[in-house]
């Protein structure tokens, strides 16, 4: 259980320095390139991302480490802690300080996603259980559900509108998580099953737009309302879709689902708490 929580502790770490290194980089990016695949064609010829991806595939590790030592309801809650880690680093590296107002809203992001993790513990399922109506239905509502926030980033300024593309962000890669693990089902019936499965190939798509959709999260805005966002979607759709397609077991009752219902308004005030900041805002005018 130690090796679970220093390795779950060591990949917030990286996560955290590979979130300013990505963010740093994209904000360097013309607005122009917004949403379009040059912006990654321009970013992989930057040092500091290619470092930035580099230290998330070191953080991806040791996440594994965690997960090889203790459970997912211990090893999730605790990298959510990147967050306390990447936001004041993001404003340390831009020469800002951050207030009491900023250090709350960071702290209720993280406690909030640790605490509505901790007490919903999403658990068993079976991915070959979905079936190609649940699979077009879910892919739907994440699909409208992005477009939906992209079209309000187009309607946006300021950090809320880097908020409403990380909430695309988020989505995707929410339901990239799911396509994960039925691409990895789909790989203990051998290659060839996984080679013609469509979830593989639709893996490979969520995985490229849910890139572009995060490094333009990033150039759009401080890392605080960009990472914090995309940290509270992304499982909230994986448990979601998951619960839906693979019927995925949610722990409810008093007192478990009024906690994961404090932990889900926590976040969300969180969020608020940071979008609305004065020294955020100062932070986007300074980062671009």
């Amino acid at each position: 259980m130690a090796i679970a929580v220093l390795a779950s502790l060591a990949a917030g770490v990286c996560f955290a320095v590979a979130g300013v290194l990505q963010q740093w980089a994209a904000a360097a990016r013309p607005d122009s390139e917004a949403l379009r695949v040059r912006l990654l064609g321009q970013l992989v010829r930057d040092r500091r991302w290619l470092c930035g991806i580099g230290l998330a595939v070191v953080a991806y590790g040791f996440q594994s480490l965690a997960l090889a030592f203790g459970p997912l309801s211990l090893v999730q809650p605790l990298i959510v802690t990147e967050l306390v880690f990447a936001v004041p680093l993001s404003a340390r590296l831009h020469r800002m300080r951050l207030g009491r107002r900023e250090w709350w809203g960071t702290g209720a992001v993280a406690a909030g996603l640790a605490l509505a993790l901790a007490s919903a513990r999403p658990h068993g399922g079976d991915p070959a259980a979905a079936g190609p109506v649940s699979w077009a239905l879910a892919t739907g509502g994440v699909v409208a559900t992005a477009c939906a926030a992209l079209a309000a980033a187009a309607r946006l300024t300021g950090p809320w509108r880097a908020s409403a593309t990380a909430l695309a962000a988020g989505a995707v890669m929410g339901a990239q998580s799911v396509l994960l693990a039925a691409t990895v089902d789909e790989l203990r019936h051998g290659l060839l099953a996984a080679l013609t499965a469509w979830q593989t190939y639709a893996l490979v798509a969520a995985s490229v737009w849910g890139l572009l959709l995060i490094q333009s999260a990033f150039q759009q805005g401080p890392l605080a309302a960009s990472m914090t966002v995309m940290d509270a979607t992304e499982p909230a759709v994986a448990v979601i879709v998951g619960t839906v397609l693979f019927g995925e077991s949610l722990r409810t009752g008093w007192p478990l689902s009024a906690v994961t219902l404090a932990g889900l308004v926590l976040v969300a005030a969180g969020i608020v708490r940071l979008d609305t900041s004065p020294v955020i805002a100062a932070l986007h005018r300074r980062a671009g």
